[in-house]
C-alpha cells in the first residue's frame, strides 16, 4: 500500500512530537542510561496515545524508529570519540528531532559510553522508514543520500536499492 505525501509528512510530525516528549521526560528524570531511555520512551508513547497524536499501532512504529535511531546515535558517538561531543552538540543542530537526541547524549555521555561498547552491529535502514535527518549510504552502491529533517527512507537514487546505514 502507497503512503501519501501529506501521510509521510504527518508521519514525521508525528515522530518529532514522540522525539520532544521523550527528550522532555527523560531530562526531567534522576537517572541517565538505557533503562531510563527505554523508561521516557515508554511514558512518552504512553501520553501521546492517551492524547490521540497517534493509534497505539503507529506510536509502536514511530516507539521503534526512535529507539532505533537512538542506538545509531549511541554507536556513532562510540566511532566518533570526542569529536562527537563536539559534532552533535546541541547548539550546532537545529530544532527537531535531531537536537532532542543530542541533548540527551550530552547529557547522558558517560551512561552511553558503557552501552556504546555493547553496541557493535550496524543498524539497517529499510525504504519507507521514518528516520531523523543524516546521510543514509546505500548498502548495494553506496551512493549517499542526505536527510535534512525527519522524513520517510526512500528508495537509492542510483541503484534503487531500499537498504541503507546511517551517519549523522
Amino acid at each position: 500500500m502507497e503512503i501519501s505525501e501529506l501521510d509521510k509528512a504527518k508521519l514525521a510530525q508525528q515522530y518529532d512530537k514522540l522525539a520532544s516528549k521523550f527528550n522532555e521526560l527523560y531530562l526531567a528524570g534522576k537517572e541517565r542510561g538505557r533503562e531510563a531511555m527505554t523508561v521516557a520512551l515508554d511514558k512518552a508513547h504512553e501520553q501521546l496515545t492517551a492524547l490521540e497524536e497517534f493509534s497505539a499501532a503507529q506510536g509502536e512504529e514511530l516507539k521503534h524508529y526512535l529507539a532505533r535511531d537512538l542506538d545509531q546515535t549511541i554507536a556513532d558517538a562510540q566511532h566518533l570519540g570526542e569529536e562527537a561531543k563536539e559534532r552533535l552538540h546541541p547548539s550546532r543542530l537545529g530544532a527537531g528531532a535531531l537536537a532532542s537526541l543530542a541533548t540527551v547524549l550530552e547529557l547522558s555521555s558517560n551512561a552511553l559510553h558503557s552501552l556504546s561498547v555493547k553496541t557493535k552491529e550496524t543498524l539497517t535502514y529499510k525504504t519507507g522508514e521514518v528516520t531523523s535527518a543524516g546521510t543514509l549510504t546505500c548498502q548495494a552502491c553506496g551512493q549517499e543520500v542526505h536527510l535534512k529533517k525527519t522524513g520517510h527512507v526512500p528508495p537509492c537514487p542510483k541503484c534503487d536499492g531500499i537498504l541503507f546505514n546511517k551517519g549523522y
